[in-house]
């Protein structure tokens, strides 16, 4: 599957954008340092007025890392961290980076069911956690024992904060020997066509590699020293690690951080602070659009966006871009592509309802089930090879076979090219629901549905919704002789699975469709919902 000619795209590059990086082999540590040391002084971070220079940031970084060598925390180990987005999410981030820990990105509103698959899967002997999540983690304890858990608020004598510790603490100034295109610095726990969880590995190599390329594919339009990143989308999410965090470390960028998306708080905050960039997601665009007052915040400061996680309704870009004179870079990625490979350059020519051109240093095809290239227009599997491609899944080797062969990443995503090289999704080979951004695995929110006592059968769909991209609906088959109660049942799913995988539609149904081998067709679900 060698390429015999020069990728279309390449005349689709504006001249501002270098389509052959040269990516350093550093750690992602080195960011930070780099950054630090030129723009020490210049505000790092903004959470609820608070204000911290890069100076500041790499003084508590290093000081968290020196307690936590202190501690016996040592290179390759996991550290879960179970936080939103707040300045100790950031220092917990690099402090594991400068020690060689690998950091295990937990969503602080997971269940203890969900928390206790990944630090199982991954063998997680350190936690930090914030208050709001405590409880979910004390739910562990006759279940899991972690060697240390650290809280990001004031502490007690049975969990210690990470502030606490790092008080006394001498700051950790030795070079841990990191290996950037073997050693793993992060752990993203997704999903695949049978809704079990997997950990993509993600190097430092990888990471410093998307970074690299995000900031080249917006050319000239990225200033260093100079842009405020609105942070709203959170941290532990792949995306916004990597083009808000990461990319805004490397830059010396101010990161306007966003504990909780709340759309008139955000605007305000917006109109106080200025930023120039922000990486969102759909449900937070659209929140903007639809905001009766949204002409009196200056949104006009944004000089230019993107878009992650899920499709961006045509609409809702026209209309924001209306409202800020800004563009909105469609693109595309995934968890094992740390996570960026396409978007639409700001400088060149966009294509609306497309996700762009690759990143610089990314090849792409779209192949049949021979894996053949197929020719333009035709829609087949997206399959990506480039320095941002995982290494593969932590202790998954056949789950690895399957996603990478002969150096490609196999999406499982279905993509047609045009003649100019510019790619567009059109569906999924996986049944992957994609909700207000997050990913939604319908296998196991079923797999809770038939734990419920009343339930017979059941088939869980990811329906079109206009400001979610979907929704997530269920369709069950009662046991005989039982009248569902669905405010039951739907209190049910909630005891077990964090709020955004909950169906927000429950229907009866008096058997599921299926095919001749007994198979169920979900997709003569989703047709029927359509026609709707």
């Amino acid at each position: 599957m060698n390429r015999l000619e020069e990728p279309r795209w390449y005349k689709s590059y504006p001249s501002d954008i270098n389509r052959n990086l040269e990516i350093p082999e550093v750690p992602v540590y080195s960011l930070l340092k780099a950054t630090s040391e030129k723009y020490d002084k210049r505000t790092a971070i903004i959470h609820e007025n608070e204000k911290i220079t890069y100076e500041q940031l790499k003084e508590r970084i290093d000081m968290l890392a020196g307690a936590w060598n202190e501690l016996g925390l040592r290179k390759g180990e996991r550290v879960g961290l179970m936080i939103s987005n707040q300045p100790n999410y950031i220092i917990s981030y690099y402090a594991a980076m400068k020690l060689g820990l690998i950091v295990v990105q937990i969503n602080p509103r997971y269940t203890a069911r969900e928390l206790l698959q990944i630090v199982n899967d991954s063998d997680t002997k350190y936690i930090v956690v914030e208050e709001e999540s405590m409880e979910t983690v004390k739910q562990l304890e006759d279940m899991y024992v972690f060697e240390h858990i650290f809280v990001t608020g004031k502490g007690n004598t049975e969990y210690p904060s990470i502030g606490k510790i790092s008080e006394s603490a001498i700051p950790f100034d030795k070079e841990v020997t990191i290996y950037p295109k073997d050693d793993v610095a992060v752990i993203q726990y997704t999903g695949g066509t049978s809704g079990l969880i997997k950990g993509a590995m993600l190097t430092h190599y990888n990471l410093v590699a998307n970074v690299y390329q995000s900031y080249a594919m917006y050319g000239k339009r990225m200033e260093f020293g100079n842009e405020v990143v609105l942070t709203a989308t959170p941290l532990y999410h792949v995306y916004a690690m990597t083009s808000a965090m990461n990319l805004g470390i490397y830059i010396g960028a101010t990161i306007l951080l966003i504990n909780k998306f709340d759309v008139t708080k955000v605007l305000e905050i917006i109109k106080q602070y200025q930023p120039t960039f922000f990486p969102g997601v759909p449900r937070m665009y659209n929140a903007f659009v639809n905001h009766k007052n949204v002409e009196e915040y200056g949104l006009n400061s944004l000089k230019f966006c993107s878009s992650g996680s899920a499709p961006l309704p045509i609409e809702v870009i026209r209309k924001f871009e209306k409202l800020t004179d800004a563009v909105i870079g469609e693109g595309f990625g995934l968890s094992e592509a740390s996570p960026s490979t396409h978007r639409n350059p700001p400088s060149g020519t966009r294509k609306v309802g497309s996700v762009g051109i690759p990143f610089p240093n990314t090849d792409c095809k779209v192949v049949d089930d021979e894996d053949m290239e197929l020719p333009i227009g035709t829609v087949g599997e997206l399959i990506i090879k480039g320095p941002q491609i995982m290494k593969g899944y932590w202790n998954n080797e056949e789950e690895t076979k399957y996603a990478l062969r002969n150096g490609w990443l196999y999406t499982g995503d279905l993509a047609k090219q045009d003649e100019d090289g510019y790619f567009y999704i059109v569906g999924r080979k996986k049944e992957m629901v994609i909700n207000g951004g997050f990913n939604v695995y319908p296998q196991e929110i079923e797999n809770i549905l038939y734990e419920h006592p009343d339930i017979k059968e059941c088939a869980v769909v990811g329906i079109p919704h206009p400001e979610k991209g979907e929704i997530v609906k269920a369709f069950i088959v009662p046991k005989e002789k039982v009248v569902i109660d669905f405010e039951e049942v739907k209190g049910f799913c909630y005891r077990n699975l964090t709020p955004y995988k909950v169906p927000k539609e429950f229907e009866i149904i008096e058997e599921l469709p299926r095919n001749t081998v007994g198979k169920i067709l979900k997709r003569v679900l989703v047709d029927k919902e359509k026609k709707k």
